[in-house]
């Protein structure tokens, strides 16, 4: 029989009021960096909750390890690292006393990586946990979660609301799980974030999965809006048999097109002239899922 780190077989979670998540299943492959997708309400946090044990499915099977998400939580949260965890922090515990615990598990960290991240990190090993900012607080938590170096990371939008610096730090950590051949299954509400870190996606809107899909065909199918202003006059010659823009404008020095998939061909095109100036914007997720998959989120 084939392995997974997690196994969903039609799981779903009714609440008194509402349908959570309906008749999901999934496989998430050993070494595999596993991404949900969806906007607020589409049920990410529910089954996030149903992977780290805090609720019991409705129906339906979820393994994880081989074992029981319920009847055998405690040996799964031996080998797995959850953000968020529901850390404890008194006031008497430095955040360095906090961090330094967790690094003396079997294959944790070394103290002296836990001491550059934090550094690079910006948070203060001598300040008492209970005290840290929210913002400090959030990246304290998913160190928490790391340093262990656990076999699975399940991470529940991780890098929401965190500074771009502080989320380019977790994205080489979560690389780096995955050089070390670790599983990491990790929801977001960012497809530009998806698209960068992840192998699959499965793709959630009001609790139901709608696909799930290659990271590769995720960026392949990427739409960008791209806006340029070139020193000079330009014309629409230069852009001429690029086969993936459409919606081209030109006024003057000033460049608008809509691009799908690389901007390799468009860059080099560009390049001949003298760019003053570039703008790319993507889509909302709303505008993604009903283009690509013939949602209406309204």
């Amino acid at each position: 029989m084939r392995y997974f780190v997690i196994k969903a077989e039609n799981i779903n979670k009714k609440y008194s009021h509402r349908q959570g998540i309906e008749n999901i299943s999934f496989e998430v492959e050993p070494g595999e960096i596993f991404g949900l997708l969806g906007n607020d309400h589409a049920g990410k946090s529910t089954l996030f909750s149903l992977l780290a044990g805090y609720m019991r499915p409705s129906s339906g099977n979820l393994m994880i390890f081989g074992l029981d998400s319920q009847r055998e939580s405690r040996k799964i949260r031996e080998r797995a690292g959850f953000y968020p965890g529901n850390y404890t922090s008194s006031t008497r515990h430095t955040v360095a006393e906090l961090l330094r615990s967790q690094g003396h598990t079997p294959g944790g960290m070394l103290w002296t990586d836990i001491q550059k991240l934090t550094e690079q990190l910006d948070l203060d090993l001598a300040q008492p946990a209970a005290t840290l900012s929210s913002h400090d607080r959030q990246v304290f938590d998913l160190l928490l979660a790391f340093i262990p170096r656990p076999e699975l990371l399940v991470l529940d939008e991780p890098t929401y609301e965190l500074k771009p610096a502080v989320q380019d730090i977790f994205y080489r950590l979560i690389a780096d799980v995955r050089q070390s051949g670790r599983t990491v299954f990790i929801t977001s509400r960012s497809l530009p974030e998806m698209e960068r870190i992840c192998d699959r996606v499965a793709i959630l809107h009001r609790g139901k999965l709608v696909a799930i899909e290659r990271g590769t065909q995720l960026r392949s199918r990427a739409v960008r809006v791209i806006e340029m202003r070139f020193a000079d006059a330009v014309t629409k010659d230069i852009f001429a048999g690029i086969p993936n823009i459409r919606n081209l404008n030109i006024e003057g020095n000033k460049m608008r097109c809509v691009l799908q998939g690389e901007p390799d061909r468009l860059i080099k095109a560009a390049c001949q002239y003298h760019i003053t100036d570039l703008l790319s914007t993507q889509p909302s997720l709303e505008q993604v899922l009903a283009d690509n998959y013939g949602i209406k989120t309204i």
